[in-house]
């Protein structure tokens, strides 16, 4: 199936003692529901995935997270940040700038 918009948060999990954070250690697979449960009961009119992924290699920014099809990555989202997320990148079609890894990179 080919999706509209597809989501892929990490949830990572580095092995004890790793010297870098990860996605999975903080609350990714809280995200990953927290997407899910949120787009099912909104039960929007165009196909829609959101699912775990392995890492994405941008941890030391925080959580992370990728919308295609326009390939744009979240950094340091916290499940405060899930329904906004939706409203503006999944159905208005705006990016969520302050969460954007080109912005937060510029900081």
């Amino acid at each position: 199936m080919i999706y509209d918009k597809h989501i892929f948060i990490c949830t990572n999990q580095r092995a004890a003692g790793a010297q870098r954070k990860s996605c999975g250690e903080v609350h990714g697979m809280e995200i990953v529901d927290a997407f899910k449960k949120k787009l099912k009961e909104l039960n929007l009119p165009i196909k829609l995935r959101a699912q775990k992924s392995g890492c994405l290699d941008i941890c030391d920014f925080g959580q992370t997270l990728v919308v295609y099809p326009e390939g744009v990555f979240y950094v340091g989202v916290e499940l405060s940040d899930v329904d906004e997320i939706i409203q503006e990148h999944i159905i208005n079609d705006r990016i969520v700038e302050r969460l954007r890894i080109e912005n937060v990179r510029k900081k």
